[in-house]
């Protein structure tokens, strides 16, 4: 808008040449932006994929993993924990380095009335506060650099790198817990659907052989009961399949609550067709071995522990400070200073302001009524505690391992007789209809029949979410994520 105003403006000043350049300008500019938002376009169209298709999005379990990981709060105040712990390392190692400061102050005392007699002949007034200088005014403009020797100071360096590691050790159990959390709700609502689908498979082979029974009772083949029983189980199957679909939609809104900011936006899950296979026990005992974040976790507790029991250890040692200033503390402010009378000698000799200082503090505690000694009671405690805590998490690490893999074993030997079985229930469904058709069946058996195939598709369905659920615990064992 503005260039086509400034365009018009020097087209009315009768300015021809700037206003072709200036056409030719805007017109290099019209085609930057169409490309721009041209590209916009193709972008959103990868992500959200045609205009007007509407079509949901494809999540695979990295996909949602990846996006709880984003989103989810837990995990995140872990990690934030995790990069706090990181940063309190940093400062530790940095108390244990000479620090530098810049020093400036200006002093002014009120003279009392009376003079000093210097050694040259200067009468100087004398300050009223004795403590001070000799003069009314004292400039201090100095850079110190200090140095602090101590025991306690390296406990604090250890103290704060095991407190690092058990950080990122606890973040990677929130990561793990996530991920098993994830994996319960994806295969969770992957199992609501197909239960879902077999009760509306249920629910319209249930109509059919309503209508079938209607049929044969009209040929007086069957007696009414038959109907009525088969518009009962109709009935039932309607609302089995009511209740799947507002489980089904529990089921997705719970995982659409972590994966998007709105848990309404339509999404399909897209898992592998075959099951993962488990891997040798061996193999895990000795993965769970090497990354268990359970057991760093408990050794960086006891490092961390160990070293409280030296800074308290540290506190009951001399320590030393070592202090170097560099600058000026004089009467005036300046590099060089007037040795004699600056009236009535302006000319006089210069004195050299500018110089060095150094100390030595060394400190060494005698008596504190048995406080030190009561904080090193203290972190014993505390140590003889965490010890006690690693030795737990390795007899429950050993114990859980096992635990978990036999579930994990169990699951995945128990999927291939689910599989039988939904063949065969199916088979057996449809047999019986075959039967009943023939005269040979009663309305009952169907009935049986129907109920024993969707009892054991579902059974089908809860297999496969418990077998990959004990994959990912197995998987958090492991860190083989």
């Amino acid at each position: 808008m503005l260039l086509g105003v400034i365009t018009w403006n020097e087209f009315r000043r009768g300015n021809p040449l700037r206003f072709a350049a200036l056409s030719r300008r805007g017109i290099l500019l019209l085609l930057q932006a169409a490309a721009l938002v041209a590209y916009g376009q193709t972008q959103s169209e990868a992500v959200a994929g045609p205009p007007g298709s509407n079509a949901p999005v494809v999540i695979t379990l990295d996909d949602a993993i990846r996006l709880a990981q984003a989103s989810e709060p837990g995990y995140a105040a872990a990690k934030a924990t995790s990069q706090s712990a990181a940063l309190d390392r940093s400062i530790a190692r940095a108390s244990l380095l000479p620090s530098a400061r810049l020093y400036n102050q200006d002093i002014y005392t009120q003279p009392n009335g009376l003079y000093a007699e210097g050694g040259e002949g200067v009468r100087t007034p004398n300050p009223k506060f004795v403590a001070n200088d000799s003069r009314p005014r004292e400039y201090i403009a100095q850079g110190i650099a200090e140095e602090t020797l101590s025991v306690t100071g390296l406990a604090g360096v250890h103290h704060a790198d095991a407190a690092a590691a058990m950080a990122s050790a606890e973040q990677e159990i929130a990561r793990r817990g996530l991920v098993v959390a994830i994996t319960n709700m994806f295969y969770s609502s992957l199992a609501a659907d197909r239960k879902l689908a077999v009760a509306e498979q249920a629910r319209q082979e249930v109509a059919d052989f309503t209508q079938l029974t209607t049929k044969r009772e009209q040929a007086r083949e069957v007696a009414h009961a038959d109907v009525v029983k088969a518009q009962l189980v109709e009935q039932q199957r309607i609302r089995d399949a009511e209740d799947a679909r507002v489980t089904a939609e529990k089921a997705r809104l719970e995982l659409g609550v972590i994966l998007f900011n709105d848990p309404r936006t339509p999404y399909t899950l897209n898992a592998p067709a075959a099951e993962a296979p488990l891997a040798p026990k061996e193999d895990v005992e000795k993965a769970a071995a090497e990354t268990s974040p359970e057991l760093k976790s408990a050794l960086a507790a006891l490092a961390a522990s160990q070293a409280d029991v030296t800074a308290a250890w540290g506190a009951m040692l001399p320590n030393a400070v070592l202090s170097v200033n560099y600058g000026i503390d004089a009467n005036e402010f300046a590099v060089n200073g007037p040795v004699g009378d600056p009236i009535s000698d302006p000319t006089g000799l210069k004195a050299r302001n500018l110089g060095y200082s150094t100390s030595v503090t060394v400190n060494l505690p005698v008596w504190d009524w048995l406080s030190n000694q009561h904080k090193v009671k203290q972190s014993e405690i505390r140590r003889d505690v965490a010890r006690l805590a690693l030795s737990n998490t390795q007899r429950r690490l050993i114990a859980q391992l096992d635990e978990v893999y036999s579930e994990a074993q169990a699951a995945h030997d128990q999927l291939t007789s689910l599989d039988l079985s939904v063949a065969a229930a199916a088979e057996s469904l449809r047999l019986t209809k075959l039967r009943y058709t023939g005269g040979e069946a009663t309305v009952l058996e169907v009935v049986d029949a129907e109920n024993t195939y969707v009892s054991t598709a579902d059974a089908r369905e809860d297999g496969r979410v418990r077998y990959e659920t004990a994959r990912a615990e197995l998987q958090a064992i492991t860190g083989t994520m």
